[in-house]
């Protein structure tokens, strides 16, 4: 298998540092809001490479963190007259909630920023004490130049963030830090009304960066797999990880770096942001979008690329989707009757031919439209086995199998795209307009079956005549 590391830039072979098993972290948000459904690619397209990679055997140790302490859950719970607490439950539980509903897989481990601050103060001292860090006025900076490697994950150039970063210092930040590329380890209590706690440098509270280099390290090791996140934290956040990391442990802090690409929105596809307003929030688009479309809808799409967000894109997600569904129903429908199975080699054959596939596409650097493409390709070989006078009930249950597998690595559940909805007023009106036409077909009324046929169809029902007996389907 292979995955594009962004610290390399290139595909490399995959190698876990134990065999069978993969350490994972996957930056999580920070809670002072509902997610964005930019928020949710990440958190999809990362449960979707676990997903995938659990389906190939292995054992994912995969955190996930929660940032419950920064400025913008400060200035949200002042604005609020709350407590940064009482922020951070409200947006933790409703994080919980809209993943959930996307059938985003639970982490290993959240662990949160506050519950973590002896580790974090801990952590500091260790990067002071081997000359990476510095106390100034309260704050803590970690000395960035003394990293060598500095800017090689995202190839930024260190003068350029130099000369950038003087430009945005006020003449208290320019005067506490030694370099103004430096960057905060601990930040000291401005506002006595701010979260803090006590420190060896007064009272304070972690910069962000510090928080994931901690927790990682903590719960996975000093090194892991797998560290992964949005490609707008390659820089400065995962640059920063490394240098921390790295500088305290004296060891590789991470094997592959993964990113996934931006949602845009709109004919410019401008990148969804909250800074920018242009965002959609989980929580209100569930309101209105069947959660499985959306999931669909973003997992289908490579992780590295962007995608385009629009009302548009949902709806060939849903079509996709029915696609799915039709097929799971046909091969459902036949498995119950009480027929023989007629043996398939052909159908064997295409089953087979369409793992292979599937496994390849998804061994190259998770490319997930190449793996749908290939199962796209047997549904039609299902759908025709399915109504056949002589069917291979063997191979259709296989396939059956192998088709709830490989969706579920899209976090689309089988039974639950074809559980049945309760029954309408119309539904009734459907089936006694069937049997009507059952009965003009038995007494040989072509004229009568066929305007039947037609006054179903104008309702936007598709009716089939099958070995098995008339089976309707909404459109």
């Amino acid at each position: 298998m292979k995955i594009y590391n962004t610290l390399t830039k290139t595909k490399e072979e995959f190698r876990p540092l134990k065999p069978g098993q993969i350490t994972m972290y996957v930056c999580g948000p920070t809670v002072y809001n509902y997610i964005h459904i930019g928020n949710a690619r990440s958190a999809i397209a990362f449960d979707t490479i676990r997903r995938y990679f659990e389906y190939r055997g292995y054992q994912v140790n995969y955190v996930s963190n929660f940032t419950d302490v920064d400025d913008k859950m400060i200035n949200a719970a002042r604005a609020e007259g709350i407590t940064v607490a009482a922020l951070a439950e409200r947006y933790i539980a409703a994080y919980k909630a809209d993943t959930a509903a996307l059938n985003v897989k639970p982490a290993t481990l959240n662990p949160r920023a506050t519950h973590e601050i002896s580790a974090i103060i801990d952590f500091i001292a260790e990067l002071i004490n081997k000359g990476y860090a510095y106390e100034a006025g309260g704050d803590v900076y970690y000395h960035t130049k003394k990293f060598a490697h500095y800017g090689e994950l995202s190839s930024q150039n260190i003068a350029e963030l130099e000369e950038g970063a003087s430009d945005h210092l006020n003449d208290d930040e320019q005067q506490r830090k030694e370099d103004p590329i430096d960057f905060a380890l601990w930040k000291g209590q401005k506002q006595s009304d701010e979260l803090a706690w006590d420190s060896p440098w007064g009272k304070g509270r972690p910069g962000w960066h510090i928080e994931c280099s901690v927790m990682s390290t903590k719960y996975l090791g000093d090194t892991i797999d797998i560290h992964g996140g949005g490609q707008d934290l390659e820089f400065p956040h995962h640059e920063n990880e490394i240098a921390q990391s790295e500088a305290a442990t004296g060891k590789k802090f991470v094997h592959y770096w993964m990113h996934n690409g931006f949602v845009t929105v709109g004919a410019d596809q401008e990148k969804m942001s909250k800074s920018l307003g242009n965002f959609v929030t989980v929580h209100d688009l569930l309101k209105t979008t069947d959660p499985q479309t959306l999931r669909f809808f973003m997992a289908s799409v490579q992780y590295r690329r962007q995608i385009n967000y629009s009302s548009q894109n949902l709806t060939q997600a849903q079509n996709i989707l029915q696609r799915f569904k039709h097929t799971l129903v046909n091969v459902d429908f036949r498995l119950k009757d009480t027929s023989s199975s007629v043996a398939s080699a052909a159908l064997s054959q295409k089953l087979e031919q369409t793992e292979q596939k599937f496994v390849a596409a998804m061994d190259d650097d998770l490319n997930v439209q190449n793996a749908l493409a290939a199962i796209y390709e047997l549904l039609p070989e299902l759908n025709a086995n399915s109504a056949a006078e002589q069917a291979d009930k063997t191979t259709l249950r296989q396939a059956r199998g192998r088709l709830t597998a490989w969706l579920a690595i899209f976090g689309i559940e089988a039974d639950q795209l074809t559980a049945e909805t309760d029954s309408t007023d119309e539904d009734a009106a459907v089936i006694q307009l069937v049997k009507e036409r059952d009965q003009a077909r038995k007494n040989r009324d072509w004229a009568k079956s066929d305007e039947l046929r037609e006054q179903l169809q104008k309702m936007g029902i598709t009716v089939e005549d099958t070995p098995l007996g008339t089976r309707w389907r909404r459109d």
